[in-house]
């Protein structure tokens, strides 16, 4: 069955026709979301807390969980209804000070988040290799620059991406 005979009002078969054209397309930002902070830093830290900790700070769960599910959910429902991200909705209900100080925030947070990201890159980099962390943390940090540099973005960009895009415009 393809997309164009299944029935776009009967339930589970036009379900099945849109994943069945990209099993992906339907996963939505929930997936950018979740795996938003599974970066090599949080991954280091995690691997960390765990030797350290072990099972000792699972009491925390049942009281996080909830919280980030809730921020989650409203961050989600704030861009689904707006229709803007967080930014554009700042703006629309602060002063420019508020913006300009949040985007700066948020400018210095991933700055630093990408530097401990290519440390931790780095530092495991030197435990599979024996090369000295310093310097492959260097090439980690001038390969990445090169190549976002010199090769074009439709060379890097998913092709099952692409062609979803041009069928559904």
């Amino acid at each position: 069955m393809d997309v164009e005979s299944a029935p776009r009002g009967h339930g589970f078969r036009a379900l099945w026709g849109r994943l069945k054209e990209h099993p992906l397309a339907k996963l939505g930002p929930g997936l950018i979301t979740g795996a938003a902070d599974d970066d090599p830093s949080g991954i280091a830290t995690y691997s960390q807390a765990g030797a350290q900790f072990g099972l000792n700070m699972l009491w925390t769960m049942p009281l996080t969980f909830p919280l980030m599910v809730a921020v989650q959910s409203m961050c989600a429902n704030l861009g689904r209804v707006t229709g803007k991200g967080l930014a554009a909705n700042i703006k629309m209900a602060f002063s420019p000070i508020v913006l300009q100080s949040v985007v700066l925030l948020l400018l210095i947070a991933n700055t630093l988040n990408i530097a401990a990201d290519v440390a931790a890159m780095g530092e495991v980099a030197e435990l599979v290799s024996g090369v000295d962390r310093h310097l492959m943390t260097a090439l980690f940090v001038f390969g990445t620059l090169a190549l976002q540099l010199f090769v074009p973005y439709h060379l890097r960009s998913v092709p099952q991406f692409q062609q979803h895009r041009q069928r559904h415009r």
